[in-house]
């Protein structure tokens, strides 16, 4: 059980991550996209690449943090852009959601992406196709999303600092990450493994 634990990364035998593992278990395989939201350090792109292998899918896992991805590059980066596009842009680039095809597109920190990005994210999510930057092709993407916060976009929205209909999008299913201080009972694996991998990497 601690191996396959230690595969997955999602180490814990207390009640909420048992529970947590079940609810992966069942939305994994479903290919609705899901939003994970837990306090930093409690495992969102652990439970993010957890969803994906579960999966059964075949593209890879495209992992992208919003709160480091400059205003700039953003279109860029998530579509891509056609050969001319921009200064330097001297060869057709295929951008992430794209590179995803058959995977998942893991969104991290996806309450820090400005509300003009929000926008042109939320067409892509509801047409499932993008424009290349310059390009006027529509480009069909199939890829799933799961994405992760650390505050409550419910909130965020309700107050106007995120748009509530990127919320609804992203919020078809839905994962709570417990904090460490609710599953204390898991300390003491959590440290065997940490030193474990310690040990291995110091000699």
């Amino acid at each position: 059980v601690v191996a396959a634990q230690r595969d997955s990364g999602l180490l814990g035998q207390s009640p909420p991550m048992l529970e947590l593992r079940r609810r992966i278990g069942a939305l994994a395989p479903a290919q609705v996209d899901v939003l994970i939201r837990g306090e930093t350090g409690s495992g969102k792109e652990v439970v993010a690449r957890a969803i994906h292998e579960g999966s059964g899918c075949k593209g890879p896992f495209v992992a992208i943090n919003c709160g480091a991805l400059p205003e700039s590059v953003f279109e860029s980066e998530l579509f891509g852009h056609e050969a001319g596009a921009f200064t330097g842009a001297a060869r057709r680039r295929i951008g992430k959601l794209e590179h995803a095809r058959g995977g998942t597109v893991f969104l991290d920190e996806i309450e820090s992406l400005p509300l003009a990005q929000q926008v042109k994210l939320l067409r892509a999510l509801q047409e499932r196709c993008i424009q290349r930057l310059g390009g006027n092709e529509e480009v069909a993407i199939d890829c799933r999303f799961v994405a992760a916060a650390k505050e409550d976009l419910k909130a965020l929205a309700e107050s106007g600092r995120f748009r509530a209909d990127l919320y609804f999008r992203l919020h078809v299913a839905s994962l709570e990450l417990p904090p460490l201080r609710a599953r204390r009972e898991d300390i003491p694996l959590l440290m065997a493994h940490f030193l474990q991998l310690a040990a291995e990497r110091y000699g």
